[in-house]
C-alpha cells in the first residue's frame, strides 16, 4: 500500500489527513487555532502555535502505519495571512496578520492615491486591498522595529505556506498560487515585479523563491524524515484541483470561514470587468500555468461562529440549521456579514455588518436563516459575475467545505442560483486536492487521473418559482446598498 498526507493548514483550524492510494482516508487529525483580535480591525495568529500544530497533527496520522509507505506529501493554506521570521535564528519577528486583518487600509488608502503604483499592480491581477499580503508587509516594515532596523539581511516574508516548509526542510520557498496572492507577483512574466519592489523598498531576497504548484520543495526533516513535499496550492487552487476542474470552464465554491468561488479560465488571463480576481489555479513542473477567476467573501461560516461566539444564539455550530428551520422562510430579514468590509464583486472596505428589516415579530430563528442566506446571496453575485465575465452560463457548481453538510443552505443555494448543486463523498477537497496533487507528481501520473479519486456524493437541485427568487435577491441587493459607505 502506498500512503500520500496533507497538511491543510486554515484559518480556524490545522487538519492533516493520510490518504492510501485510491483517495480513501486513512486517519485524520484537527487542532483548532486561537483567533487573536488586538482591536476591532486586527486579526492574528501565533505563528508558533501554527507550526507546533502542523507537528502535531502529523504525529497522530501516521501513527499507526510504516512511514516508508508515505510516497509525499502535499500542503494547503490559508493564503494572503503573511509573517515576518528571522533568517539567521528561525524566530517570528509578529503574529502572523490574518488575511481578514483591516488595520492595513490607510496603507492601501496611501497606495490608491499612487498613480505610478496603479499601473504597476495591473499585471497582479488583484486590486489594492487589506485582504492581500502587501500591506501587511508594509505595516510590518513601519510598525516593528526589528523588522525595520534588519530588512536588508535577516527578514524573510512568506504566506503560510512558505513558514511551513521552511520549518519542516529548511527551504526558503512559496508555489505559484501562492504568490498570486501578494500584489507583488507578475501573471504575465510569472515572477515577483521589480518594479513593485522598488517602488515600495522590499528587498527582493526577502521573498521566498517561486516554484510550480507541483514540484519538489524539499525533504520532511522531522518525525517523517525524508518524505517529499511535492505540492503545494493555497487553498482554494487546491479546492479547485481536487474538485477535478483542471478544465477551462470548471466552477467551484467552498463554505469555509469565508466563501471562494473560482473557476478555470486555462491557460488564459482574464481580466474581470465585474469586481472578480485574476489569478493563478496551479502549475505542473515544466508547464505552463493555468489561471483562475476568483470571487472572494470574507464572512461565511465566520458568521455562524459570530452567532455562537459573540450573541450566543447557538452553543455549536451545527445547531444553526434545525435553529433556522423553526421558520419557514427569513420573515423578511437580511443580514449582510460586512464584518471586514465586502469583497467580491463590491470591494468597498468601508461596508460594516447589518441586520435589515427587523420588526417585532423577528425573532433569532430569522436571524438564523438571514445569516444562512447570506452565504448563499454572496455566492450567487459571485457565480453571476464570473457569468458576465465569460459570457457562458454555469449549468451545475460543485461544492465543497464545512457548511456543505447543512442541507437547509445548499437547497436554498440551489434555489437562489437556479442550478444544480453538487458535492463530493469527501468534504474536505481541500486536503484531498493538495494530496492528490503531490501524489500525481510523486508518482509521474497524469492530471487526467485526478478524477480517480472523487466521487460525487449528494445533489441539490432547484425548487423555487422564479417570481420568488426575483423578490429574494431585490431584498438581498437593497440590504448590500444600505451596509456600504458606513466608515
Amino acid at each position: 500500500m502506498k500512503y500520500f498526507l496533507s497538511i491543510d493548514q486554515g484559518t480556524t483550524s490545522t487538519r492533516c489527513i493520510l490518504f492510501n492510494n485510491d483517495g480513501t482516508v486513512v486517519s485524520s487529525y484537527q487542532i483548532e487555532l486561537t483567533q487573536h483580535f488586538p482591536d476591532n480591525s486586527s486579526v492574528e495568529h501565533d505563528p508558533i502555535e501554527i507550526i507546533d500544530s502542523v507537528n502535531k497533527c502529523i504525529q497522530n496520522v501516521i501513527s499507526d502505519i510504516d512511514v516508508d509507505e508515505i510516497i509525499s506529501i502535499g500542503i494547503s493554506n490559508q493564503r494572503e495571512t503573511t509573517l515576518a521570521w528571522s533568517k539567521s535564528t528561525g524566530k517570528p519577528f509578529y503574529n502572523a496578520i490574518v488575511w481578514q486583518d483591516t488595520r492595513t487600509q490607510s496603507i492601501c488608502d496611501e497606495l490608491l492615491k499612487n498613480k505610478r503604483f496603479s499601473e504597476l499592480i495591473k499585471n497582479t491581477g488583484l486590486p489594492i486591498s487589506t485582504y492581500f499580503s502587501l500591506s501587511k508587509i508594509l505595516w510590518l516594515i513601519e510598525n516593528v522595529s526589528e523588522i525595520s532596523s534588519s530588512l536588508e539581511d535577516d527578514v524573510y516574508f512568506g504566506t503560510i505556506d512558505s513558514w511551513i516548509v521552511y520549518n519542516l526542510t529548511g527551504n526558503f520557498y512559496t508555489d505559484v498560487t501562492n504568490a498570486s496572492r501578494t500584489l507583488m507577483y507578475d501573471l504575465h512574466n510569472m515572477e515577483w515585479s521589480d518594479d513593485i519592489l522598488n517602488e515600495l523598498s522590499i528587498p527582493k531576497h526577502s521573498l521566498p523563491e517561486v516554484k510550480p504548484s507541483l514540484s519538489n520543495f524539499g525533504e520532511i526533516d522531522g518525525v517523517i524524515k525524508g518524505v517529499p513535499i511535492t505540492a503545494i496550492l493555497g487553498d482554494q487552487q487546491a479546492a479547485l484541483f481536487g474538485q477535478n476542474c483542471t478544465s477551462k470552464g470548471d466552477v467551484k465554491n467552498t463554505y469555509g470561514t469565508g466563501c471562494f468561488a473560482l473557476t478555470n479560465t486555462g491557460t488564459d488571463i482574464v481580466e474581470s470587468d465585474n469586481g472578480l480576481l485574476t489569478t493563478v489555479a496551479y502549475q505542473i513542473e515544466g508547464e505552463d500555468p493555468l489561471y483562475a477567476l476568483e470571487g472572494s467573501v470574507p464572512i461565511a461560516g465566520a458568521a455562524v461562529q459570530w452567532l455562537r461566539d459573540n450573541l450566543n444564539i447557538i452553543k455549536s455550530s451545527d445547531e444553526i440549521e434545525s435553529l433556522a428551520m423553526g421558520e419557514k422562510d427569513n420573515g423578511d430579514v437580511y443580514f449582510v456579514p460586512a464584518f471586514s468590509g465586502l469583497f467580491s464583486p463590491h470591494w468597498d472596505e468601508t461596508a460594516r455588518g447589518a441586520l435589515f428589516g427587523l420588526t417585532r415579530f423577528s425573532n433569532k430563528s430569522h436571524i438564523a436563516r438571514s445569516v444562512l442566506e447570506s452565504v448563499a446571496f454572496q455566492s450567487f453575485e459571485l457565480l453571476q459575475s464570473m457569468e458576465k465575465d465569460l459570457n457562458i452560463e454555469f449549468q451545475n457548481l460543485k461544492v465543497d467545505g464545512g457548511m456543505v453538510s447543512n442541507n437547509l443552505l445548499m437547497q436554498f443555494q440551489s434555489d437562489i442560483l437556479n442550478k444544480t448543486i453538487i458535492s463530493q463523498e469527501i468534504n474536505e477537497i481541500t486536503a484531498l486536492g493538495a494530496g492528490v496533487a503531490s501524489f500525481i507528481f510523486a508518482e509521474n501520473l497524469s492530471i487526467e487521473n485526478v478524477g480517480d479519486f472523487i466521487s460525487t456524493s449528494k445533489t441539490w437541485n432547484p425548487n423555487m418559482s422564479n417570481e420568488s427568487r426575483v423578490n429574494l435577491l431585490a431584498s438581498w441587493f437593497k440590504a448590500i446598498k444600505k451596509s456600504k459607505h458606513w466608515l
